[in-house]
């Protein structure tokens, strides 16, 4: 089996006058959000093989968070992963197949839906993902990304 660990980034400000979305930084709030991750992670010995980010300062501040607690791993910023659909993520957890423990850090609605789609086989099914929220599904090892593949191991959220 390999896992895949999918987690929204904390709560962010909100955009200031003139601030791109792509700029916004992470609240005190979803500071301690993303360090609470990091030690979930952590505590769960969930820890990555490889990152895959978005660009938006608020995941990337999530991640730096994270790393903190858990040290460092290969990352691999990703222009992708911003408004990315279930179905892009899941080309690039496809493109990724060599990596037994895939961590990617984005952005709702996506992540939410590549939840459901991955482990119910259907995007309009999800649950809802909360800032800072951690999902982790495992795949079976020789098995290409498609619909109801994964199951869903554990849910976790700040």
């Amino acid at each position: 089996m390999r896992e895949l660990i999918l987690l929204r980034h904390a709560h962010a400000e909100p955009a200031g006058t003139g601030q791109a979305d792509l700029d916004r930084p992470l609240s005190s709030t979803g500071l301690a959000e993303a360090e609470a991750a990091g030690k979930w992670l952590k505590e769960n010995n969930l820890l990555p093989d490889c990152v895959l980010y978005s660009p938006a300062r608020r995941t990337r501040e999530t991640l730096e968070a994270v790393l903190g607690v858990i040290g460092n791993v290969e990352k691999r910023l990703d222009d992708g992963i911003y408004e990315a659909t279930p179905g892009a993520l899941a080309a690039l957890v496809e493109d990724r197949r060599d990596v037994d423990r895939l961590l990617v850090v984005g952005h709702n609605p996506a992540l939410e839906q590549l939840v459901a789609l991955m482990s119910d086989g259907s995007s309009s099914e999800y649950r809802g993902m909360a800032p800072g929220g951690i999902a982790v599904l495992q795949i079976p090892r020789d098995t290409a990304i498609e619909p109801g593949v994964a199951s869903l191991t554990a849910f976790w959220w700040p």
